[in-house]
Order: structure tokens, then C-alpha cells, then sequence
């Protein structure tokens, strides 16, 4: 039904052993967006996909991908993925390594041009594989996952080896697919863009869903900036507000969490108490602030689980 979830799970876990890979997961992916999957290094994001396509068996759960269990034939040709690094065959050249998967999917070759070409591949798609960079393979991985014209894309840290050249292209291609109706759930560490391209985030840390909200949400209205002289004062005043939730020193100004609303009450504490107040405005926390403030952890640390 076109209301269903694109992918759902319920309480999804995955141990080896005595480690806990993913503990009751418990996520929602809508039809026709874009949604960012993030956490640490080990989080658990590969392995989530992995149970997704049926790579591996969950220890406990269930998931269900466009209406259908996880790796069955139904489910699968209905979803393109790249996970981890893409593997091809070194000696044959991009097209014939395209010939290949599809004639395992049952697409017609036709459609080979038309993916290379999407994804800027067309005139190295004669050269042979083992010439390829890395974010060449990214993006012939990207070509295989295309091929299929699926429903459902799930992309392991898509813009990875990619230039920043290589990066805004790939950032078009998957806003081009949510444009035309596709579902995009793209993992990556890269917080700026999953803040450009996504629509919702998921946050997985310990294999635990820590927070899954939409992206305006996650970086909320609710924070102050506040330049204010002396500043240290005008931190022991904003902190002793009821009203006031967190203050931050960060670069010679305050990081006030406190409603908007209150912003007036704030100004006037600090003028009555002295403090010369030169700049007070609303911003939005960045996603990096937010999964800093979940995790503990810098954002920039995952590559590969």
C-alpha cells in the first residue's frame, strides 16, 4: 500500500557471541525520502544492512522491506544497494562488469549506457575495473544499483573516495531519485551531507537507535546565540535562568538552549545585571552538535565497520 513504510523494523537484534551488534532496533524508513542512517565506527550500520538484504540472520526481530520479508527474491528485486566497497571484476572493463549483473538481475542491456552515463562513468566504461579508483568503483556500484530501476536504494557511505567534484554529483543523483519517487536510506559519517540531502536521520550508537527525527527537528530552533561582555558572567546569569536548558562557550560568544520565546527575558537578565549585550540571535545546532551530545563521540570517525 502506498502508505506502508518502504522499510520497518521491530525490535531487530543481531549478537555474535557475547557482542551485541544491534540491540532492538526499532526504525522506520517512509516511502519517497531520503533518510540518513548515522553513528560511530562499530555503531552497527553495515550490519543493519546487511540483515536488510539478507546477508546475514537477525538474533531476534523482524524486517520487513517494502511489504516483503528480508531476502526474498520478491524483496530484492525490488531494492538496489552498494554496501561497503563495491567488488567487480578487475580484468573486465566497467560495461562488461555491468553485462554481468544484469544478466543476474534479468535487465536488459540496454539499460547499461544510461546508468554509466548517470553516474559519470560513460567514457571509462571500455577501461578495465583494476584502472579504477576508488570512487569510480563507488560510483560503477552506484551504476549496478541503478540498473535495476528499484524502488528501494540502500547506500553504504555512498560518497565514499569520491572528490568533491565527485561528491555534489553523487549528492544530485540520490536527489534525483527521491524526485522520482525513489526511496533513498544512505549510512555515512559525513554530517554535512546527510544535513544537505536528507530528510530524516536515524542516530545508532552501541547498536542502539539513540534518535530518529527529521532533520529541522534534530537541529531545532531553540538555541541562542549571545555575545556579551563580560562573557563569563553572562554565563553564570543565562545558567541560573529556569528557563535555560544548556550554555556553551564556543568561539568568544554564548550557546544558549532556551525557547525562543524567552529570548527577551534573557536580554533583559543580562541588562539589568550589567552585561553589554552586542549580538543575540536564534541559530540551529548543527547535526555534529547533536550527535556529539548523543554519543560522546567525534562524528568523523567512521569508515567501514
Amino acid at each position: 500500500m502506498p502508505d506502508s513504510p518502504a522499510l520497518e523494523t521491530h525490535d531487530l537484534s543481531k549478537h555474535y557471541g557475547r557482542l551485541v551488534a544491534l540491540d532492538r532496533l526499532n526504525l522506520t524508513v517512509r516511502p519517497g525520502e531520503i533518510y540518513g542512517l548515522i553513528g560511530p565506527n562499530g555503531a552497527g550500520k553495515t550490519t543493519f544492512l546487511r540483515l536488510v538484504l539478507g546477508l546475514a540472520r537477525p538474533t531476534g526481530g523482524a524486517v520487513r522491506i517494502l511489504g516483503e520479508h528480508a531476502g526474498t527474491p520478491a524483496g530484492l528485486a525490488r531494492i538496489g544497494s552498494v554496501v561497503e566497497t563495491p567488488a567487480f571484476y578487475p580484468y573486465l572493463s566497467g560495461f562488461d562488469n555491468m553485462r554481468v549483473l544484469a544478466a543476474y538481475a534479468g535487465v536488459r542491456n540496454d539499460r547499461i549506457g544510461p546508468a554509466l552515463e548517470r553516474v559519470g562513468l560513460a567514457e571509462r566504461a571500455r577501461d578495465k575495473v583494476s584502472g579504477y579508483s576508488l570512487g569510480m568503483r563507488q560510483r560503477l556500484g552506484l551504476a549496478g544499483a541503478y540498473l535495476k530501476d528499484p524502488e528501494l536504494y540502500l547506500l553504504d557511505e555512498p560518497t565514499n573516495g569520491l572528490d568533491p567534484h565527485g561528491i555534489a554529483a553523487m549528492r544530485d543523483v540520490i536527489r534525483e531519485l527521491a524526485q522520482n519517487g525513489k526511496t533513498v536510506l544512505l549510512s555515512s559519517h559525513l554530517l554535512a551531507e546527510v544535513e544537505q540531502v536528507c530528510d530524516r536521520i536515524g542516530v545508532i550508537h552501541h547498536g542502539k537507535l539513540l534518535l530518529e527525527e527529521s532533520v529541522g527537528e534534530v537541529r531545532g530552533s531553540g538555541r541562542l546565540l549571545v555575545r556579551a561582555t563580560p562573557l563569563a558572567e553572562a554565563a553564570a546569569i543565562a545558567e541560573r535562568l529556569s528557563s535555560v536548558d544548556r550554555v556553551e562557550q564556543h568561539d568568544g560568544a554564548l550557546r544558549v538552549d532556551i525557547d525562543p520565546g524567552r529570548a527577551a527575558e534573557l536580554n533583559r537578565e543580562l541588562v539589568n545585571a550589567g552585561i553589554d549585550v552586542s549580538e543575540l540571535r536564534s541559530v540551529a545546532r548543527t547535526l555534529e552538535e547533536v550527535f556529539l551530545q548523543l554519543t560522546g563521540e567525534p562524528a568523523t570517525a567512521e569508515v567501514t565497520e
